[in-house]
């Protein structure tokens, strides 16, 4: 038996799953945003106890791991290996836009397109990443990467040789931004598709099984693009 602790805080919301054997026993989630610092282990701490397991008896901690929001991942990485080095349990990172992609394939969001032979669809998970750039990759019907994690400026050009051969779903956070200039008859579009820590069950459960753990001491976010600080428009030094 394996139970893990899922945790997912790479974009606005913020989910805690927990799992056993890769099936799903709970879940929590918020979509309050910027608040993953005050309500991550609140989450955890409840969702242990209403089913009434203590941290000694994780299996593993799994967290999503990027791309995605630079705090929201540091936050959620940061809880994941203290939990880890509390508990001397190991600490799995799982492929943010990988969840997003295993979670759409593994839904019923597929049945809205219409679209037969759904086994040679490539899935393409969007996480914004301001302005018109997306975080995003290319995954097919059985979760196997076809193209890698890359940041993307949007212009109506984008993907065009990919889409010449084979439909495409785009999906996520970053995709709402792309509709209206990503036009080709062989796009489609999912609303509605977030990042989840329901979404991580089965992958942390193969990674446990394959042995795939991080060093908990050097493990950081895939943060895919340095970070950037902005300079506030007020500035109260003035």
């Amino acid at each position: 038996m394996a139970v893990i602790l899922n945790i997912e805080t790479s974009t606005n919301v913020c989910s805690v799953s927990l799992s056993e054997n890769g099936k799903l026993i709970d879940y929590k989630e918020s979509k309050e945003d910027k608040s993953h610092s005050t309500i991550l282990t609140v989450f955890i701490d409840e969702m242990l106890k209403q089913n009434n397991i203590s941290a000694l008896q994780l299996d593993a901690v799994a967290v999503s791991k990027g791309p995605g929001s630079y705090t929201g991942l540091r936050i959620g990485v940061s809880v994941a290996k203290g939990i880890c080095y509390a508990v001397d349990k190991p600490l799995i990172g799982i492929g943010t836009l990988q969840l997003m992609a295993w979670g759409v394939v593994n839904s019923n969001k597929l049945n809205s397109l219409n679209i037969s032979d759904v086994e040679n669809l490539w899935f393409c998970p969007m996480i914004d990443a301001r302005r018109m750039e997306v975080y995003s990759a290319f995954y097919d019907f059985n979760n196997q990467q076809k193209v890698k994690v890359s940041a993307d400026i949007i212009d109506e050009n984008s993907y065009k040789k990919l889409l010449e051969n084979r439909k495409i779903i785009f999906f996520g956070n970053g995709a709402d931004k792309c509709k209206d200039i990503i036009k080709n008859r062989n796009a489609f579009f999912i609303d509605g598709v977030f990042p989840s820590a329901k979404d991580m069950t089965a992958l942390s459960y193969q990674s446990f099984l394959d042995k795939k753990i991080e060093d908990t001491a050097y493990f950081e976010p895939f943060y895919l693009k340095d970070f950037v600080a902005t300079v506030p428009k007020k500035n109260i030094f003035k």
